[in-house]
């Protein structure tokens, strides 16, 4: 019996999709339920499911677009089973076997010298010299088959003894010029990242996006993780990172501020009283911006534990397109790769984005003292057309103190000790 699979919608207005890859080949024999391809749509990559056993006929090409409800392939339910029919001790003989005939190809493989006369003064380990007799190879061959020099190769080359300045840079010379390379690769552009470089255009050409900056002295935080991480892995079973400190801040702050997590609706300002909260996480296939539900309510484990299964997901494109629409305050950390300082893009329709950094050591004055304390500076994009600059810089102000006093985070952003005298 043939069974049509089709391509599943992955969300409201979406016609068209491109078939990524094909985790299967054509004439395979599947089982139910097994993933069979990764399908890319312009929001996000999901997984396309086998939903019956048998021998799977490939309808379309890797790379191809595909209207949603076309027939991507199609399974043949008579040959079910079939992929687990060869016993193992027929697969284990039959590797032995190939085992064997490799040893013996190996064994009656043309041994030569492996001298050359282009390159005289190259240097070859024993084992490498072995491999290269057993194979028939000599130097000429292996320097010409290189497409490029790695940092591996340039370790090799500083650690060696300085014998002759001539003989050295002859030696380098000789390999630059054997593996210089003119050539440039081109790759396709995804749907995901076609749709994202029209909506960063969009932000900047549709919003009026300003951005400032504060610095944020990290001294308490880094004491706190490092004084209690590990009675904190033990309890919760997650790490205690920085970002669940800094979304929590940004979600009291978000009280103080409503404005900052308010969005443009026609001509509206809607204002929700939740904060779902976007975080960009950088994959394979690009930029994408999963979303924690009700941050509000949610403690540090509560945010670490949903950070990680959000990201895990993110990176191995196994994310749902629900996962990932309806934030309504993003933040992103360019910290990770080092950063200094940056201006964060919008991710619209929200109103307002922070912008995490690098934490280095710098000179502060403390106290009328000079001291060297870990430093992160923070952005906060916004939209100068609902939000205010008292607003956005009162927000950061905000977060910059929960912060450098993390006791706030228990007392909703006040000072401890006016919340208990009821100030």
């Amino acid at each position: 019996m043939i069974i049509e699979i089709k391509v599943p919608t992955p969300g409201e207005s979406i016609t068209e999709v491109e078939l990524a890859s094909w985790l299967v080949n054509d004439g395979d024999v599947v089982e139910k339920d097994q993933e069979i391809a990764e399908i890319e749509s312009d929001k996000a990559t999901l997984s396309l499911l086998a939903t019956e056993a048998g021998k799977i006929s490939l309808a379309v090409e890797a790379g191809e677009a595909i209207a949603v409800g076309a027939v991507a392939c199609t399974v043949d339910t008579d040959f079910a089973g079939e992929a687990k029919s060869t016993p193992a001790p027929a697969k284990e003989e039959a590797a032995a076997t190939t085992k064997a005939e490799d040893k013996e190809v190996v064994a009656e493989a043309p041994k030569q010298d492996v001298a050359s006369t282009s390159y005289p003064n190259a240097k070859v380990s024993p084992l490498a010299k072995k491999q290269m007799e057993a194979a028939g190879l000599d130097i000429d061959q292996v320097i010409n088959g290189l497409k490029r020099l790695s940092t591996k190769e340039v370790d090799l080359v500083k650690s060696m003894p300085q014998e002759k300045e001539a003989a050295a840079s002859t030696r380098a010379s000789s390999f630059i010029d054997a593996t210089a390379s003119r050539e440039a690769e081109r790759q396709k552009m995804s749907m995901l990242r076609k749709k994202l470089s029209q909506r960063l255009v969009a932000v900047k050409n549709e919003t009026a996006m300003l951005t400032t900056f504060n610095e944020v002295d990290m001294s308490a935080v880094m004491n706190l993780r490092k004084k209690y991480q590990s009675k904190f892995i033990e309890q919760h079973g997650v790490k205690l990172g920085f970002m669940s400190f800094f979304i929590k801040a940004a979600s009291l702050a978000l009280k103080h501020h409503p404005m900052v997590n308010a969005m443009i609706d026609g001509d509206e300002i809607v204002m929700p009283e939740y904060h779902d909260v976007s975080v960009a996480v950088q994959t394979p296939k690009g930029l994408m911006v999963p979303v924690i539900r009700n941050v509000e309510t949610l403690s540090l484990d509560g945010i670490e534990s949903s950070l990680k299964d959000l990201a895990e997901k993110a990176r191995k494109g196994k994310i749902g397109l629900d996962e990932m629409t309806g934030g309504t305050f993003t933040v992103t950390n360019g910290g990770v790769f080092g950063s200094m300082l940056s201006t964060p893009i919008i991710n619209p329709p929200q109103s307002a984005i922070m912008g995490m950094h690098n934490i280095v050591e710098r000179p502060v004055a403390v106290n009328g003292q000079v001291e060297i304390r870990p430093i992160m500076y923070l952005a906060l994009s916004y939209d100068h057309r609902i939000i205010d600059g008292k607003d956005s810089v009162g927000f950061l102000v905000k977060v910059k103190e929960m912060l450098e006093n993390p006791a706030k985070l228990l007392s909703g952003g006040v000072d401890p000790e006016q919340a208990v005298l009821g100030l």
